[in-house]
């Protein structure tokens, strides 16, 4: 039965024609899948499927998502953000893109955050698991030392606006949230560091203090930190108590967009 695979014109060009008809034709291309976006089952046999391509430095890994979470496209990430490729999905011979993805995903809420009497736009990320470095061994969760390394300031408690991290920046698109960007390896247009399945809403209010101050906070915190917090109000005082133990690391990003 054929597949019904999607594969961007994008996607085509990064795999070759061959690996594409080949997709296409169902020789490569699993039935069954979890798809890349809201990981649930999906089939391709069944239902329009999205083939999705992650690109790293040196690695590609190749992903399906059904057709209604995303389209088929090439994502750029960083080789960091690919390591966790270890499940198969069932393409033939020793493909670079014959893995999926199976990595942390990182939670992002958006909250305004009080900082010396004025409301700053914040976002806040914590993982989904550990996040451990590339290439160790062991458990542990490297997912603030990695941030430090990147820029990211130690924050222990939140009495001032921290400082602007350059390079980084927060895309906002018609009024919603699309992605944050961080700096390519080797220069060239910056990749997402994290970026949304669907563009997040955000409040009228966040979306106007981020268009007046053109930047936004970004607040993370190990998994296990912050929670998922329905209010703006408990969700300051989990960063709050994050800093306090010594588990937040903070930046200002400058906006991109509107």
């Amino acid at each position: 039965m054929p597949r019904m695979l999607d594969v961007s014109d994008a996607v085509r060009a990064e795999i070759g024609d061959e690996e594409a008809d080949r997709l296409l034709a169902g020789e490569n291309a699993p039935g069954s899948y979890d798809c890349t976006s809201c990981r649930t089952p999906g089939d391709s046999e069944q239902e329009r499927t999205s083939t999705v391509l992650f690109v790293g430095d040196e690695t590609a890994v190749l992903a399906f998502a059904h057709a209604g979470c995303l389209p088929s496209q090439v994502v750029q990430v960083t080789e960091e953000q690919l390591q966790g490729a270890v499940r198969s999905i069932g393409a033939a011979g020793g493909e670079p893109h014959a893995a999926a993805a199976e990595q942390a995903v990182l939670g992002v809420t958006s909250g305004l955050v009080l900082i010396s009497d004025e409301l700053h736009p914040a976002l806040v990320v914590e993982p989904t698991s550990p996040i451990v470095r590339p290439g160790a061994t062991g458990a542990g969760d490297d997912f603030l030392p990695l941030l430090i390394e990147q820029g990211f300031m130690p924050v222990t408690r939140l009495a001032a606006v921290p400082p602007v991290l350059h390079g980084w920046s927060v895309l906002l698109a018609a009024g919603q949230l699309h992605a944050v960007l961080q700096p390519a390896v080797g220069g060239g247009q910056p990749v997402a560091w994290w970026q949304a399945h669907q563009p997040l809403q955000v409040t009228d209010g966040w979306r106007a203090a981020a268009n007046k101050q053109q930047q936004v906070l970004l607040f993370a915190a190990p998994v296990g930190s912050i929670g998922r917090q329905p209010r703006e109000d408990l969700l300051r005082d989990a960063l709050d108590k994050a800093a306090a133990n010594g588990k937040l690391v903070a930046a200002a990003l400058p906006l991109a967009g509107t």
